[in-house]
């Protein structure tokens, strides 16, 4: 095979130290694509998602998912116990959702749970139907940025949130023993549907103070949407519409689950909605997953605003309105530590995961917070990456500074993130390959609450280590591309060695 063949990697292979580099450049959708619908089954902390089909344990089946579903509702019954339990249920678009909701229902109600199913809603909205309804938990049918033939789920506890490590351990636990007690008759769940979350969601939003549906209304904002064909397209029309935007082009807004590109939000997947920004004489442009809990902009001249600095734009929003200190994972920016510093508050560092951010969030007060996937985390709303609170604060932020999306861009500096992993033959002891690489830089900053992440005057390199795979994930970070690769490449010829 070709470097030709394949543009989406490039794989260097070491025969004696049995090594692979696998370096992630820009154009990565079809062979990753590829590489994705050979694996079939995950089963984490945070749920268990896999592609539709096969053999039970392999892919995603019914048989799994009425594990999974029955040692959830095993786990919510050990947290309270109470006479009855009610669990929101909501799903993407994607093909197998439908299916994959109906064996989730009933086994809830197998299990003695009501269930509140809301149909096709977005991930922030089924975490804020919780806190509305006063639920016990929620679980919410979707793979996220994965392609059409996975489908997941993902569980929350009675806050709206997924669910900490230890209860993640818990319930997998639970599920490997399958020691599941399904109740009597008389006593199966009731099921009701109700649509009316997506709405309340919206309104709740734009109720935030920092939310100025004046400023927007008055700027007369053209914003051209990518959906993907998945739930974005039921509630971005309708959030835009009530925040005062005088126009919006809709580009994949179909909720059909038929993906017309690589779902997730990078610029590569982007072209046909930056072409929409440009001929349409937008102002901007928001692109989202399938599950609506990452944002990506397009500047009005069809040009990326760049995924990491979605979260960065509006913390510096939130924080010239209410200084405070904020929270990113490992694997993000520097930019936001410089935003949050100007403003005299600091910037805590966790753990790569929402629910790490979170909990970091929660410890430190933060005021903002997510990750450098397009993922906004506001408290003053819920603790969730949320698109729609993502883009209500960010169209506020720039219709009150009164200039174009590109101009608001070019405040921030121009840092270049580099994604890169390592594969290691099975017997290599990962832990003592980075105590090694600590204390090989260990004149510098280093950060092990996640791997190892070092900070160099030059930019910065995040180390982590697979749960699941021989595998070491590196990101960097530099002031621009050259850079950031030359600090990965430093450390994989560290490893080599």
């Amino acid at each position: 095979m070709t470097l030709k063949s394949i543009p989406e990697i490039f794989l260097f292979f070491n025969k004696y130290s049995r090594i692979i580099v696998q370096i992630e450049l820009p154009s990565c959708s079809i062979l990753k694509n590829q590489i994705t619908a050979i694996m079939t089954l995950i089963k984490s902390i945070s749920g268990i998602r896999g592609t539709i089909g096969k053999y039970p344990g392999e892919g995603l089946t019914p048989l799994d998912i009425v594990k999974f579903t029955s040692a959830y509702a095993m786990w919510l019954k050990k947290q309270e116990q109470k006479e009855k339990y009610q669990v929101m249920v909501g799903r993407d678009a994607r093909i197998s959702g439908e299916m994959v909701n109906h064996i989730v229902c009933g086994t809830l109600m197998g299990m003695g749970v009501d269930v509140v199913d809301l149909g096709p809603a977005t991930t922030p909205t089924v975490e804020m139907a919780v806190k509305f309804a006063n639920g016990d938990g929620g679980i919410i049918l979707t793979a996220s940025h994965n392609p059409a033939e996975w489908n997941a789920l993902k569980l929350l506890n009675n806050k709206g949130e997924f669910l900490s490590a230890a209860d993640g351990e818990d319930l997998l636990q639970i599920a490997d023993h399958e020691k599941f007690d399904y109740t009597e008759v008389g006593k199966l769940g009731k099921y009701t549907s109700d649509k009316g979350y997506a709405i309340k969601h919206i309104e709740a939003t734009i109720a935030l103070p920092a939310v100025d549906t004046d400023a927007i209304k008055s700027r007369g904002f053209t914003v051209a949407i990518d959906c993907v064909n998945s739930v974005g397209g039921l509630v971005l029309p309708q959030l835009l519409k009530m925040l005062g935007v005088k126009e919006v082009i809709e580009v994949f807004c179909e909720s059909n689950g038929n993906f017309p590109h690589n779902p997730e939000p990078l610029p590569e997947n982007l072209q046909v909605l930056s072409q929409a920004v440009v001929s349409g004489k937008a102002d901007l442009g928001f692109a989202v997953d399938p599950d609506v809990d990452r944002l990506a902009i397009v500047n009005e001249d069809g040009t990326m605003f760049g995924e990491e600095y979605t979260l960065v734009a509006v913390a510096d929003y939130i924080l010239d309105g209410m200084p405070g200190n904020t929270v990113s994972n490992l694997s993000s920016t520097r930019a936001l530590k410089e935003i949050t510093e100007s403003y005299g508050g600091r910037h805590h560092a966790s753990a790569v995961g929402e629910v790490n951010v979170t909990a970091e969030m929660k410890r430190t007060g933060a005021v903002i917070g997510g990750e450098g996937n397009g993922g906004v985390i506001y408290p003053k709303l819920h603790y969730g990456r949320d698109a729609l609170v993502g883009i209500a604060l960010f169209l506020s932020y720039l219709a009150k500074q009164g200039i174009k999306c590109s101009e608001l861009r070019n405040k921030y500096p121009d840092y270049h993130l580099s994604k890169n992993k390592v594969e290691l033959s099975p017997g290599i002891n990962i832990d003592k390959l980075l105590g090694k690489i600590k204390k090989h830089y260990s004149d510098y900053s280093v950060n092990d609450t996640d791997g190892i992440r070092i900070d160099m005057p030059e930019g910065w390199v995040h180390l982590r280590k697979s749960n699941t795979e021989p595998i070491i994930r590196i990101y960097s970070e530099g002031e621009d591309r050259e850079n950031a690769e030359k600090l990965a490449g430093d450390v994989i010829n560290l490893i080599k060695e």
